[in-house]
């Protein structure tokens, strides 16, 4: 008997580019199946495949036995198939009802009937057990609630075939407790589920199966994913050994160069007070809705509402609510959301590295001085492992963990760099990607730089850190040492019901 699903011989190119070479894999009812690999191995192009925003060069889609060929992503939705993009795909000035039922909103007398859609998506998100205001616009509400959801809106789509990309990668503890109970649901019911995570430990305690991609290539598959040790999965995805992801690197930490007094502002109510020295890495924990985005937001200068207390570097007072002077002041923030704050999407990867720097190489004040942006582009494509045809090509083009290192390769080209403050910055990157970044993290902090991390994942900010600030209900719960960290000490000031 033929699986479900079923990729035969698919290819897909971009100038310059082979996103997938020969795929051949297949995915069977009432199972999840996991694919791995690297940023840019190609399972996100696939998926695009899959759900009709792509159509494959060659090589052929098959479902239930039956050919498709989906011109459109309505063709696929048609033909029983949702596919949730790492990317979200929403229209931020409409409620949660409305982009639910984007498309299939109800009506009555030709009228759309508000009424019985926000009816109707009530019931549902109650027996999925998803707590959503229905009447709340997209743009309010945070990360981790849209993504939930564009997965409330594919699973209401009446889907046969359900494909998740990084599904859990802005979701809180009990939202994620909340999908894995529907995703276990739907693959009772005979759902056929394609699942995508660099998070190991989630396939392992969803998957029954899955398939290894790298450079566009199917490597492996692993037809029982509990018999597979991580160290194969690890080598398949990354074609090399990882013996320790983090690398954690020891370097002589200085005096204070941050120096945070009696902060607040609209989101963090109470004053906060914190140092950070040249040459440390410090960890922001906590929770989602803890608070760790808005304080570093309002400490770069990003919320423009009513700053009290002072930030300073190396003495020196930055003005509060200008971000311009934070960066003058040698400050830099990259954001949590890289597609909405980080990137110029239509713009090239050399023009993203050089929109900020560029004020420093000004050719008579006025032109651009292309030579030296060109170099410098090339220059970090080399020394991140940016996967690239060339500095040319349009960033929305590159996998998410590439696009992270472009605007990380912005801020580490600028001048008299003092405080880099990363946002999530291995949010749905691979291992090997993570790897990297975690090398440029230290190579920064041992030209004296003071670096801060806000991470969800626990295991990150006691692999790097050399210090960890942990956050709860809007303020700093408290601090501890490297060597006085483990997951028990973090949580217990993260969690106020710890035991």
């Amino acid at each position: 008997m033929s699986s479900y699903l079923q990729f035969e011989h698919v290819s897909k190119f971009f100038p310059g580019v082979v996103a997938l070479d020969d795929v051949c894999f297949a995915a069977d009812k009432g199972r999840v199946h996991g694919l791995l690999g690297e940023n840019g191995a190609g399972k996100s192009t696939l998926l695009k495949i899959l759900g009709g925003q792509y159509r494959p060069d060659a090589g052929r889609l098959l479902i239930d036995g039956q050919e498709r060929r989906f011109q459109s992503a309505a063709d696929a939705i048609n033909a029983g198939v949702a596919v949730i993009h790492q990317e979200l795909q929403y229209v931020p000035d409409l409620s949660v009802t409305e982009n639910i039922l984007l498309g299939r909103l109800p009506r009555k007398y030709g009228f759309v009937d508000r009424h019985a859609a926000r009816s109707f998506v009530v019931t549902r998100l109650n027996a999925l057990g998803v707590e959503l205001d229905p009447d709340a616009t997209l743009d309010s509400l945070s990360i981790a609630q849209r993504q939930m959801v564009e997965i409330c809106k594919a699973l209401m789509q009446g889907a046969q075939v359900i494909a998740f990309d990084e599904p859990t990668s802005s979701l809180s503890h009990r939202e994620t407790e909340v999908l894995f109970k529907i995703i276990r649901d739907l693959r009772a019911s005979g759902h056929t589920l394609i699942y995508i995570s660099h998070r190991l430990e989630e396939l392992y305690a969803l998957c029954d199966s899955c398939s290894i991609f790298r450079d566009g290539k199917h490597i492996a598959t692993h037809p029982v994913m509990v018999s597979v040790s991580q160290e194969t999965l690890i080598h398949d995805m990354v074609g090399r050994e990882l013996s320790d992801i983090y690398n954690y690197q020891a370097r002589s930490i200085g005096e204070p160069r941050l120096s945070v007094k009696n902060l607040s502002g609209s989101k963090i109510e109470q004053a906060q007070s914190f140092e950070v020295h040249a040459g440390e890495v410090l960890g922001l924990f906590g929770l989602v809705g803890a608070g760790r985005t808005e304080l570093v937001r309002l400490l770069y200068g990003a919320d423009r509402r009513k700053v009290d207390g002072e930030v300073r570097i190396d003495g020196a007072l930055i003005p509060a609510n200008n971000i311009a002077a934070a960066i003058a002041s040698g400050m830099v923030l990259c954001p949590e959301d890289r597609k909405e704050q980080g990137i110029l999407p239509q713009a090239s990867i050399t023009e993203n590295i050089n929109i900020s720097s560029r004020r420093h190489g000004l050719k008579a004040g006025f032109f651009l001085a292309h030579q030296d942006e060109a170099e410098r582009a090339e220059h970090f494509i080399q020394q991140l492992k940016i996967k690239t045809p060339d500095r040319h090509q349009i960033i929305s083009l590159l996998s998410g963990g590439n696009q992270q290192k472009v605007i990380l390769a912005r801020w580490l080209a600028q001048k008299d760099l003092k405080v880099l403050i990363l946002d999530e910055p291995t949010r749905g990157i691979d291992v090997g990607a993570k790897n990297d970044i975690y090398h440029i993290i230290f190579e920064v902090a041992k030209l004296g730089c003071c670096v801060i991390v806000v991470s969800s994942e626990l295991p990150e900010v006691l692999g790097i850190s050399d210090r960890i600030l942990v956050m709860r209900e809007g303020q700093i719960s408290g601090e501890l040492k490297r060597e006085d960290a483990s997951e028990a000490a973090v949580l217990k000031l993260a969690l106020p019901d710890y035991v």
